[in-house]
């Protein structure tokens, strides 16, 4: 079974007993766009036993340019789902499984549960602040990493280290940071930080990661940490020391604020993309056969066993198994719940 690794298995970083280890060990990863499409390729190429991929969305044409796992044939298709079936056609060894769902206070514990690494992907900075609530309350390690523009930032929290909440204690509004959608982004800033972040992970999983401060040990505090900013255009490296805030509301006082948020129906604004996602306070389990039937008499459309796509006025709506909906077409929640309420119901 090892042969597939050999050229891996050689290296002194990891040998034959680090890499029995890496397929023992649990991965998941929030997110499958440009980030978690290369670092889920390079995991199961790398044979991290068991991926998860969790992904809101579907795969989409502009997607293409950056998004490494997927092609033609995969859009409008779900990105888990896509990624899953592309990865088991890369590594029939490991176990890889896709999730369609959107994370969140209702799910997180069922989906991350179990995991030894969780690697951030997404788009978002309040599911990166869930995904830090519970790291820190589980004392799981995970690697913050974004990509916008040309450049791309890299932060690995480990237990007794400081956490995303030290980094940023005052939590930036929703749609007040660019996006990919809004400011572009160059796809091999994308590869690169992905690699990076693989890269750490993997290491974290062999319990040999060199933790960031290690680097400057003589100048810091051992329970600094370290952020890296990479630029892919002028090929430029900034290390940022990250202090542990011994006033943290996350890991130092121990208020999980996006663990216990409320069971209330949770309305995302997609910045950039002119679209309001709706997940219900509790997932539901639809019969996309029955909305289908319900909604071909008011306007197109399409279904598949994955989701249900219907256009009517100025609107698309993209309905998942879980009730949740993306509605396009508008960036105004009132708006899209009515829309929500009329189409799928309450």
């Amino acid at each position: 079974m090892l042969k597939r690794y050999s050229r891996q298995v050689i290296l002194s970083n990891i040998g034959e007993e680090g890499q029995k280890k890496l397929l023992k060990s649990k991965a998941v990863i929030v997110g499958c766009g440009a980030l978690g499409t290369v670092a889920a390729n390079n995991l199961a190429r790398a044979g991290v036993g068991h991926i998860t991929i969790i992904d809101r969305d579907f795969v989409e044409l502009s997607n293409l340019q950056r998004q490494m796992l997927f092609e033609e044939s995969d859009v409008g298709e779900p990105k888990a789902l896509a990624a899953e079936n592309r990865l088991k056609s890369i590594n029939s060894e490991i176990k890889v499984e896709g999730v369609v769902s959107d994370l969140n206070h209702t799910n997180v514990e069922e989906i991350l549960e179990g995991a030894d690494i969780v690697l951030d992907a997404t788009d978002n900075v309040q599911t990166r602040m869930l995904v830090n609530d519970y790291c820190v309350q589980k004392e799981i390690p995970w690697i913050y990493t974004g990509a916008i523009g040309t450049s791309g930032m890299i932060m690995t929290i480990v237990p007794e280290g400081p956490c995303l909440r030290c980094l940023y204690p005052h939590i930036p509004k929703a749609g007040s940071l660019p996006t990919c959608d809004t400011m572009g982004v160059l796809n091999t800033a994308t590869v690169i930080m992905g690699s990076m972040e693989s890269t750490e992970a993997i290491k974290i999983l062999l319990d040999s990661g060199v933790r960031s401060s290690e680097v400057n040990a003589q100048d810091n505090d051992d329970k600094d940490g370290e952020m890296v900013v990479y630029d892919a255009w002028n090929n430029s490296i900034d290390h940022i020391v990250v202090k542990r805030s011994e006033n943290c509301k996350c890991c130092a006082e121990a208020e999980f604020e996006f663990l216990e948020a409320e069971d209330k129906e949770i309305i995302t604004s997609l910045c950039g993309r002119n679209a309001v996602q709706i997940t219900p306070a509790r997932p539901k389990n639809l019969s996309l056969l029955d909305v289908a039937s319900q909604l071909e008499k008011l306007g197109e459309v399409k279904a598949s066993s994955f989701l249900v796509l219907f256009k009517t006025e100025s609107y698309e709506i993209s309905i998942f198994r879980d009730a949740r909906a993306i509605i396009k077409g508008t960036n105004d929640g009132n708006v899209a719940k009515s829309l929500y309420a009329r189409y799928i119901g309450t």
